[in-house]
Parts: structure tokens; sequence; C-alpha cells
């Protein structure tokens, strides 16, 4: 009876999301088209009234008279699944090297994760510039670059990745766990204080048992925040991207969006499962089936760091995932682990250097590929990341003329779709390489990946 009040609990919540997901596009969808038709007959300030009703940001000073509905209930949810995030990485992160005695073994899992992400990187990044290419050599990016001024284009201070490295260790603890914007300085001291407590045993069993007290407590919350309050936001969220964006941002470079859009969809139903099928023989039906909601979760709210908490849950509890090596890979994942922003630089730069009149070479792609890897893998945190890290790899190729720029502006301009399609690509690739490790360590529970809960599975 447990396994099946908990099973239709976990295919419950799985429902809610995709009919908040698909009633969300068709609803911003709705909202796209009325905008439109109020704006052209000349019924703007009708569009206003709804907009300053449901969708407008309060926070800005057009805003200060607005209502903004559906940006409110946005807001709240992720501002509460962003308050877990850096107690979640510290906590998990903690115990999972408190429970890792022997050093070979954390030596193994650490090599284990870095290379899994490292091979898929390669293979999205090869996928992806072949797809560019093709559709780049089929004429599809000879587009006419609109008229914006370089200067609008969002670019950025010269970023070298390798300073990922010394900004990895906090000079200073608090300002390490004072924002989300230093997840992997947190993960750092996280596994510093894990190492310290192992080694501490008894003495320092006080302090593990409050840390397990925290874990509990955090669960708790992030189970009752996802399960309940989830499904609205994600209507809201996705229903507010579509309804903001008006046709004029998403018909210029209408090639560029669904070539990479349809690529990432593709590689994220294929890669992954094929990947975990060829190293642990595992049905990858099952993975992808459990997982998708991650994946749902993560086109909604555009964030891996927001993705973490329903990650760890479904790897745990639904994979068969140990503890340990799950609170070590996931958080890692979140912090290096951009394959999808890897795909997306290879379409982005083909894309804006062919609409710039370069002729983009296979060998051209390789330095790509390269570039972008360490540019996602240490991408700094600032807004839209992803996008305006294109803008390194730009620089990279040495593809910086004010056509280039122009090219620049546009995609910054018509990224967001884009953005969230990415976002499944990442988180899903961390639990992959999360039931691989898992699998190769020996220490993934096959009954509970095969279909039964975990807390079924622990009584048996």
């Amino acid at each position: 009876m447990g396994k099946n009040m908990n099973g239709n609990k976990s295919d419950s919540v799985v429902k809610k999301m995709m009919i908040a997901l698909f009633g969300g596009l068709i609803a911003g969808a709705a909202f796209l088209i009325l905008r439109e038709k109020l704006v052209s007959t000349g019924n703007e300030t009708v569009w206003k009234v709804i907009n300053n009703l449901l969708f407008q940001d309060i926070t800005v000073p057009e805003g200060v008279r607005s209502i903004g509905i559906f940006y409110i209930v946005g807001q709240i949810f992720m501002r509460g699944l962003q308050l877990a995030i850096v107690p979640l990485v510290l906590v998990s992160l903690s115990l999972a090297m408190c429970s890792i005695s022997n050093a070979s073994k954390l030596g193994r899992i650490a090599g284990r994760t870095i290379l899994g992400f490292f091979l898929f990187y390669c293979t999205g990044a090869f996928a992806a510039g072949a797809v560019a290419y093709g559709v780049k050599s089929a004429g599809f990016y000879n587009v006419a670059l609109p008229g914006e001024k370089v200067a609008e284009a969002a670019t950025i201070e010269a970023f070298n990745p390798l300073a990922t490295i010394v900004n990895a260790v906090p000079g200073n603890i608090t300002g390490a766990f004072g924002s989300n914007n230093e997840i992997l300085a947190v993960v750092v001291v996280a596994i510093l204080l894990g190492l310290c407590i192992n080694q501490l045993g008894e003495k320092a069993e006080a302090l593990k048992k409050l840390l397990v007290s925290c874990d509990e407590v955090i669960q708790l919350y992030l189970k009752i925040l996802i399960n309940k309050v989830g499904p609205i936001a994600i209507f809201c969220l996705i229903s507010r991207t579509f309804a903001i964006y008006g046709v004029e941002y998403l018909a210029p470079a209408a090639a560029y969006m669904v070539s990479v859009i349809v690529t990432l969809f593709i590689l994220v139903v294929t890669v992954y499962p094929i990947g975990v099928f060829l190293t642990t023989r595992l049905d990858p039906f099952t993975f992808m089936k459990k997982i998708a909601k991650v994946g749902v979760f993560g086109f909604s709210t555009n964030s891996s760091a927001a993705c973490l908490p329903l990650n760890t849950r479904t790897c745990k509890e639904e994979l068969g995932c140990s503890d340990e090596i799950t609170s070590f890979v996931l958080p890692t994942g979140m912090t290096i682990n951009m394959n999808g922003t890897t795909v997306m630089h290879m379409f982005a730069v083909t894309f804006i250097a062919t609409s710039a009149g370069i002729d983009v070479t296979p060998a051209n792609l390789v330095v790509m590929a390269f570039l972008s890897i360490c540019a996602a893998a240490g991408t700094p945190a600032i807004p839209i990341a992803g996008t305006t890290m294109i803008f390194t790899v730009l620089s990279g190729m040495g593809w910086t003329t004010d056509a280039c720029l122009i090219g620049y502006a546009l995609v910054v301009a018509i990224n967001r779709p884009v953005e969230m399609a990415l976002l499944p690509l990442n988180v899903i690739g961390s639990a992959a390489v999360n039931v691989i490790v898992s699998a190769k360590e020996k220490e993934l529970d096959l009954s509970v990946y095969n279909g039964q809960i975990a807390g079924k599975a622990k009584q048996a």
C-alpha cells in the first residue's frame, strides 16, 4: 500500500508540473497574441492595464503603481528556493564528506564525476557544432542584422575562466554564505568542513548531529514548497515569460532559435539515457521517465540552483543513488556542469559570425568548442550568465567587429527562450553523471531505480 501511495503521490506532482507547463505556454501565447492585436489596433492602453495587473515587474520605477500578480507569485517561489540553496549545499555536501572515510574513494568519486561532465561536454559541443555548421551551410543564418546601436550590446569586462579557481577559495566565510552567486566557494567550505568532521570522529559528533537535523528541516521545507507551490508558480513564470515577449523579438532570428532549441531537446532525450545505458546497462527509459520532471522544472525556473532540491530528492528517492555521492555530484554539477550553455554557445557564435559575414570553418568550431567549455565551466556570477559569456567566446575567436557586436546584441534580446531550453540539459546531465558514478561505485539501489520507492526498498 505504501508503495502505491507514494508512487501515486510522485506521479501526481509530475502531472501537476506538466499541466502547469503546458497551461503556462498556452496562456502565455494567448496573452502574446492579445498584446499584438491590442497594440496594432491602437488599444495599447488596454494592454498596459493588463500588464500592470498581471505581469509588470513591481521593483522597477515604471512598476510603482502596478500589482503584477504573476510576477509576485513567481518571485516569491524563486526566492523561496534560493533561500535554501546555500544551507542545502553546505549541509548535504558536509554530511557526504563525513560519511566517506576512505580517501581513495573520495578521489575516485571526484575523478569519475569530472570525467563524466567532461565527456558529456565534448559530446554536446561536437553535436551542436555539426548541426550549427549544417544549418549555416544551408544558408539559414544569412540574415540581415537589425540596426541596433553597438552600445546596446550587453558586454562584460574581460574574464579569465581560470579566475574561478582562485575565487573558489573565499577570503571571508561570511561572504561566501551571503550570496547565491558564490556557490562554488560554499562547495569548497562544505568539503573542508566535512573532511575535518570526518577526521575528528567522535569529538565532532555533536556538530554532525546538528547537520543531520538541519538537513531534515531543509528537506521538509523544500518538499512543501515544491509540491504545494511549485505548479502554481511554474504556470505564472511560463505565462509571464511568453506574454512579455513581443513578436518583434522572436521573428528576426527564428532560424537560430529553432535550430538550437530542437538540438537541445534531441540531445537531452538521447545523449544522457544512451550514456547511462552504455556505462551501466541500466534501462535508459526508466531514467528519463523519472528525471523528466527535473527537466520541466529547470525549463520553468531557468535556474540550475533552483533545481538542486528537486534533483537531489529525485536521484535519492526514485533513482536509488547513494546519499553521499548525490551530495557530492549534484552541487558540483550545479557549479561546473553547463553542457547546455556550451551547446547554445556553438549555435550563437556561429549565427553571429555568419550574420557578420565571417565564414565559420570546422577548425573554427573546434577552437570555439574549447573556449566555450572553459567559459561555461567558469561562468561568473552575473545575470543571464550563459548568454553574456557568448561575448567571451567571440573575443577568444577574435570576432569583435561592429557587425559581430550588433549580432550579439540581437542574440541577447531574443535568447530568453533558448536559456530556458538549455537548463534541462544541465540539470539532467548532472543526474546522469550521479547515476553513473553511483553505479560504478556499486552504491546504486537497483530496486529503487527499477521502480520501488526508496523507503520501501530500505525496509525490504
